[in-house]
């Protein structure tokens, strides 16, 4: 288990680098409660390349959404990099997230009046790493890793949908976070560019990253190290 730090926080040792307990998740509606995740316990390891599966409604995108601090749970403890996510407000979510967890959106969410460049350098800008000189210096460099540093200075419209989800992989690796969560990421892609994804991903494990992925597809599952699958709002055993 997790000791305290000074600040309250949990130090990581040598426990799992994201912690769920008992989490619950209720969104209120006009018919009433609609309870998306039923007290779910998680662990998952540094290094560690996790595939959530569950068909569509099962609470995946919800699931992760607690880990980035996207949403916030209604019961439960959530610890991620040894910071209580579940106690910290908006604010401090944000900027604990600029450092420690990228998020991958399946549906890109490049803006879309910014160069492929500056979409990378946004989260380095917001979080205020590195001088500006060396924000486009990794920039471009993590381009070149994702084998798109020729685009750099074109708009997301004019890349490919594959380039794109390159060009998303790149931006949440900015800050060089420990954690990238991806929620659909090959849902909107080919067979053969998914693939091509795919193996970004496993490449940013064997570098040590903690790799965490929603997918409705089931053959994906196999390339993970371990898979869950969620089930109205709970993980099947």
């Amino acid at each position: 288990m997790f000791g305290l730090t000074a600040n309250g926080d949990k130090s990581q040792g040598d426990g799992p680098v994201i912690e769920l307990r008992r989490v619950v998740k209720k969104y209120e509606g006009l018919a009433g409660a609609v309870v998306a995740l039923k007290g779910i316990d998680l662990q998952v390891d540094a290094g560690e390349f996790l595939v959530i599966t569950g068909k569509s409604g099962a609470g995946k995108t919800t699931l992760v959404n607690m880990i980035t601090g996207l949403d916030r749970s209604t019961e439960g403890e959530i610890w991620v990099s040894g910071s209580p996510v579940h106690g910290m407000g908006p604010e401090r979510t944000a900027r604990w997230r600029g450092q420690n967890v990228g998020v991958v959106f399946q549906s890109f969410e490049l803006l879309p009046t910014l160069t492929v460049l500056q979409n990378v350098t946004l989260p380095m800008d917001f979080a205020g790493r590195y001088s500006i000189r060396r924000r486009r210096e990794r920039a471009m460099h993590l381009l070149e890793q994702m084998e798109i540093g020729e685009h750099a200075h074109k708009l997301p419209s004019g890349v490919s949908g594959g380039q794109q989800q390159r060009v998303a992989i790149a931006r949440a690796m900015a800050n060089d976070p420990p954690i990238l969560v991806a929620d659909e990421p090959t849902g909107s892609l080919d067979s053969v560019t998914a693939d091509a994804v795919l193996r970004v991903f496993e490449e940013l494990v064997d570098q040590g990253k903690t790799v965490v992925l929603v997918t409705h597809d089931w053959d994906i599952a196999g390339r993970a190290t371990r898979t869950i699958t969620l089930s109205d709002g709970e993980v099947e055993a």
